[in-house]
């Protein structure tokens, strides 16, 4: 599968700012499901210093303070005071939000929902491997967990001089498809001007790194940057503007896999650049949960207003158990992969959204309603139809 001998993937905190946009985007969206499960949502966001901005298209018969919505967001990213430089109570707040188009609503919604047609055109790609637990690539999976862990210390209070914005990075040596070795690791975080570097680079070793990262993977040869450049007292929206949808590598398997471009916060499910990316991760985690390949990267695709995929294709990198083409048939046969299908299948009209707009959304469990697309409940079927 990989020409890679050395592989790289990135995560980044809650706190940065990209995230933050995010997280802001999808707290819009869950407020407004739980009022209005047919609405149509595309929320946009921008913070920069001492503002968030929205913009986008929304038609809900919800009603809903977008505002304090905002505000209680910042604040529980952990911006909550001056002193940080972003302030969720004083922040202007700037709501450009209209009326999504009645043309494209003409092509999306039916009488029978089951027609419910594609809210635009598109490709989208699952992924699993067997490398990890949770069928994700090792490098993303390891950096979304030291960010959790940076943001579980944070709020714990543990090391109380840690700030939101961080971000990690993790270099993984393969053996063939096996991940053998980390060769190294990076991560910043933004801190209060109160600590060392010194003392910072030993905690954040001892308490992050060495409480995540296989210790198996780690040898003497890896490489450690913490903090590299020294101090990082300025982060979030003051050192640099955030955007919704900016963070897609991130959100997805790191780049190990491809990516058809759509970004998923801010999105109701009619926008298939969401919703089919969840569906074609449940179908890839489930075929290799199932044993019928050992990777899996599925794509689909769409046209506007067309309820049934344009395409569905397959490439399983020489690691399938039987043919590409019964893979297929499985996927056809067992997978609802129309607009309102996946709705269904997924359980997506949920405001469980914000959830998943920090620390990737797949290779995760949360709520009961949440990530949904992890579930590998079609595993056993997909076996048994295949003969396996």
């Amino acid at each position: 599968m990989r020409e890679y001998n050395l592989f790289t993937s990135e995560s980044v905190s809650e706190g940065h700012p990209d995230k933050m946009a995010d997280q802001i985007s999808d707290a819009i969206l869950d407020a407004i499901l739980r009022q209005d499960l047919h609405a149509r949502v595309a929320c946009e966001t921008l913070v920069k210093t001492g503002a968030v901005i929205l913009a986008g298209e929304i038609t809900t018969t919800a009603n809903i303070d977008v505002e304090r919505i905002v505000r209680d967001t910042v604040n529980g990213i952990g911006y909550h005071h001056s002193d940080l430089g972003f302030d969720g109570e004083t922040c202007a707040v700037i709501n450009m939000l209209g009326k999504q188009s009645p043309e494209i609503a003409q092509g999306v919604d039916r009488a029978d929902p089951e027609e419910q047609g594609a809210g635009d055109q598109g490709l989208m790609f699952g992924y699993a491997s067997n490398e990890t637990e949770v069928l994700m690539p090792a490098p993303i999976e390891y950096a979304h967990r030291l960010m959790e862990r940076q943001s579980e210390l944070r709020r714990a209070g543990e090391l109380p001089w840690l700030r939101p914005d961080a971000k990690a990075q993790i270099t993984l040596k393969y053996d063939g498809s096996k991940p053998v070795a980390i060769d190294a690791v990076v991560l910043s975080t933004q801190h209060d001007p109160s600590i060392s570097q010194a003392d910072l680079q030993e905690a954040i070793m001892e308490s992050i790194i060495k409480q995540v990262l296989p210790a198996e993977l780690l040898h003497a040869g890896t490489r450690y940057h913490i903090n590299p450049t020294g101090k990082f007292v300025i982060g979030g929206p003051v050192g640099d503007a955030g955007l919704t949808g900016r963070k897609i590598i991130v959100d997805t398997y790191g780049g190990m896999a491809r990516h058809g471009g759509g970004a998923f916060s801010g999105k109701d499910p009619s926008k298939v650049d969401r919703s089919a990316a969840y569906a074609v991760r449940y179908v890839a985690k489930n075929i290799v949960a199932a044993g019928i390949a050992d990777r899996c990267e599925v794509q689909v695709s769409y046209a506007i207003g067309v309820a049934e995929p344009t395409s569905i294709s397959i490439n399983t990198f020489g690691t399938n158990k039987i043919s590409n083409d019964e893979i297929i048939r499985l996927i056809r046969t067992h997978f609802d992969l129309r607009p309102y299908g996946i709705t269904r299948m997924l359980n997506l009209l949920q405001p469980m959204y914000q959830q998943t707009a920090s620390f990737g959304h797949f290779g995760r469990q949360g709520s009961e309603t949440a990530f949904t697309w992890e579930k590998i409940d079609k595993a056993e079927i997909l076996k048994a139809d295949a003969g396996l």
